[in-house]
């Protein structure tokens, strides 16, 4: 039988068994088996497109001009806006299933959306060491055309398809942030296109108000049109440090010992347990000993926090040299740990070989496709939170996950936090040391439930002066939610800038606890 043939029975078979358990039932179920035939495949020809559309447009030179041609058109829209009677907020008009969060906002149903395209890198300015980016542009995407230069980001947030718009305008981190802080603190400028159409550059010495504003605003304060980020030299390797931890105190101890250090150029932590982790430090290189070279980003490659956890069950110490570009997208192809729950086989040696290099199936058409029902199973039974909290919290933190929700690996990622003013600052006068304490997968507490669990961890949080990221479900009333985050500059600016009336308040955007 040729192979064509041999597919085509595959197919005819599997869709006279998706027919026989009915659609629902196998999406629910069988997840596995229309990610591994539909999306995977189809993931890969959006790959495919986006790759050959930035490497068109680099080597046409055509960013610059398209740019000023799409800015245009998004001021249009917005004084056609204002041209109807500004009667409905603004907008993006992204789908919102194309965004990385699980969330699925219903707001852009009634807001007037205004259409974007702006995805691609603008300037890359060695003298400066600036880079200037439409919003829409990946990390992915940065990674891949800075590396080839001799550039990287301070801090590039670990999933592919983050962009740059949502990293400013949410948060984004990475282990390097005990250094850099968090994505934000590494940009230098924004250019915005405010409510009344306007076109505003804002900097710490120009306009620095909405400069320091901006970032967790959720764009409701104006539009991002192109930010400047910091660049720094790119080395070929990172050298890693894998250390086996045990004890809840010992890995606190460590794990703030280690974030401490400026000569580690990045700090990460996975918990695996209450009483178990592997604290993992590495170092920037250009030299490296080869029988020590692992290229984890390689599509066959073990997903690396299993690799990782082949440490904590071995109780050994270990010294890799990782590509530098494979480092920032270690945890890209399991989704951190999140692809386990939907291919349970994923990182089977077989499935790596023949598959992997299909893998990761792409987030937004993961959300397009979940349905009601997996959309309601994931929200009651699922959580993906990411809370940051002071590094003197830690252990009572780890303390309080494990009371509440008992989701394990925890992922842990050091930053500093400048005291500069908006939405998120320490509670002091200086820079503080904080802690990303990301919660994926499926709580193991028996008496959990979405709601109620959430509202407690967010309680916690509240009162060691944390803060919860806002791409997760957030359950927190107004009062609550304004307890968290410092809204003073943010609600002096709306109503200097005339935002009331253009844009949601960031509260009513994204908590579930407001109406869509």
């Amino acid at each position: 039988m040729s192979p064509v043939w041999s597919v085509g029975a595959g197919l005819l078979l599997l869709l006279l068994w998706v027919r026989h358990r009915g659609l629902e039932a196998v999406l629910v179920h069988h997840r596995w088996v229309f990610v591994c035939f539909f999306l995977m495949p189809l993931s890969i020809l959006f790959d495919v497109y986006y790759q050959l559309r930035a490497w068109a447009v680099r080597r046409l030179h055509s960013a610059p001009r398209l740019h000023e041609l799409r800015f245009s058109c998004y001021v249009l829209q917005v004084r056609e806006w204002k041209d109807e009677g500004s009667k409905r907020y603004m907008c993006t008009g992204r789908p919102g299933w194309l965004t990385v969060s699980l969330r699925v906002g219903k707001y852009k149903k009634i807001h007037k959306n205004i259409t974007i395209n702006l995805m691609d890198v603008l300037e890359v300015d060695s003298e400066r060491q600036i880079v200037r980016v439409e919003p829409l542009v990946t990390m992915g995407q940065l990674t891949a055309h800075l590396n080839p230069m001799g550039w990287t980001l301070p801090v590039v947030p670990e999933l592919d398809d983050l962009t740059v718009g949502g990293l400013i305008m949410g948060t984004g981190i990475e282990s390097s942030s005990h250094i850099y802080g968090l994505f934000q603190h590494t940009c230098m400028a924004y250019e915005l296109v405010l409510a009344d159409g306007s076109l505003v550059r804002c900097s710490p010495t120009e306009n620095s108000d909405l400069f320091y504003a901006v970032p967790w605003s959720c764009g409701t304060l104006g539009f991002l049109v192109a930010a400047e980020i910091k660049m720094i030299p790119a080395k070929k390797y990172v050298k890693i440090h894998y250390k086996p931890v045990r004890g809840l105190q010992k890995i606190c101890e460590t794990f703030t010992e280690e974030s401490k250090k400026e000569e580690n150029s990045f700090v990460e932590g996975l918990v695996y347990s209450l009483e178990e982790a592997v604290i993992m430090t590495g170092v920037l290189t250009d030299e490296a000993e080869q029988s020590k070279i692992n290229r984890i980003g390689n599509y066959y490659k073990p997903w690396f926090f299993k690799h990782v956890e082949k440490y904590l069950r071995a109780d050994r110490t270990g010294i890799e040299y990782i590509p530098s570009r494979h480092y920032y997208h270690r945890h890209t192809r399991s989704i951190f740990w999140e692809l386990q729950d939907i291919i349970p086989f994923g990182n089977n040696p077989i499935f790596r070989y023949l598959f992997g290099w299909m893998v990761p199936p792409k987030i937004s058409l993961l959300k397009l496709t979940q349905g009601e029902a997996i959309r309601k199973l994931y929200e009651q039974h699922h959580v993906v939170q990411d809370m940051l909290v002071p590094m003197k919290s830690l252990e009572k933190s780890i303390q309080t996950f494990h009371q509440d929700l008992n989701v394990y690996p925890l992922w842990l990622c050091p930053f500093i936090l400048p005291n500069n003013p908006g939405m998120v600052h320490p509670k002091g006068d200086e820079a503080e040391l904080y802690v990303d304490i990301g919660a994926y997968g499926e709580p193991k507490r028996k008496q959990f439930e979405a709601r109620a669990s959430m509202r407690q961890m967010e309680k916690f949080v509240r009162s060691v002066h944390g803060f919860q990221m806002l791409y997760a479900d957030c359950y927190m009333t107004r009062e609550e939610f304004w307890d968290m985050f410092d809204g003073s500059l943010y609600h002096k600016l709306r109503e200097q800038m005339n935002c009331k009336d253009a844009f949601p308040e960031v509260y009513d955007k994204i908590c579930k606890a407001a109406r869509h």
